[in-house]
Formats: C-alpha cells, structure tokens, sequence
C-alpha cells in the first residue's frame, strides 16, 4: 500500500524559511509528477509547485522566486524549500504524487496527510 508522508512544517516568522519533506512508501515501481498544494482556512486547494520526473518544475505565481520545489528519484522523496515567508503562506501544505505500483500498468494519485505551516510574529 503506497503511503505520502509529509514532514516540516511549523510555526515561522515572516521571512523565515522552512523546508517540507514528502516521502512516499510501498510496492512502487514509478512516481511520475510530485507536487505541493496548499489549503489555508475557508479557501479552497491550490497548486504551489509541480515537478516532473525529468526534472522540470512548475510554480503558483504567489510563491515564485521564494518556493523552490525538488526531488530525490533514489529516496521517493519530494522537497519544498521555503523562503521570504509571508503570513499569507500559512496553510496546511499537501503533498500529491503520481505512482505506478509494482505490477500495474497505471499511475494513481495520492496525497499525504498535510502538514501545518504557519508564519505569524
């Protein structure tokens, strides 16, 4: 059973950084697009970074310049280094991932359990 478990996150000062880790678990053979996403209270789900398996990345307008987005193929781990945080930033921080298990022909979406992120003074 595939498994994203997210790590990182906490309580920062704005302009501080901090630096998520998503590791996924289990019978995998491929982990196609790993991505970030983020929901903060009463706004809906949204896209902070993508990252193929080229690799190539992809970033929310907000967070360009300030986010960068990577991942470790060997250890099925994808990173958020974060930044210039901004009180906006504060959410809980999602990891999202397209694997393939051992022994199917298809890639199914996952997500891990998300992770608090929260900048305030």
């Amino acid at each position: 059973q595939v498994q994203l478990v997210e790590s990182g996150g906490g309580l920062v000062q704005p302009g501080g950084s901090l630096r998520l880790s998503c590791a996924a678990s289990g019978s995998i053979a491929s982990i196609n697009i790993m991505g970030w996403y983020r929901q903060a209270p009463g706004k809906q789900r949204e896209l902070v970074a993508l990252i193929t398996s080229d690799p190539s990345a992809n970033y929310a307008d907000s967070v360009k310049g300030r986010f960068t987005i990577s991942r470790d193929n060997a250890k099925n781990t994808v990173y958020l280094q974060m930044n210039s945080l901004k009180p906006e930033d504060t959410a809980v921080y999602y990891c999202n991932a397209w694997i393939r298990e051992a022994g199917s022909s298809n890639f199914h979406n996952y997500w891990g359990q998300g992770t608090q992120v929260t900048v305030s003074s």
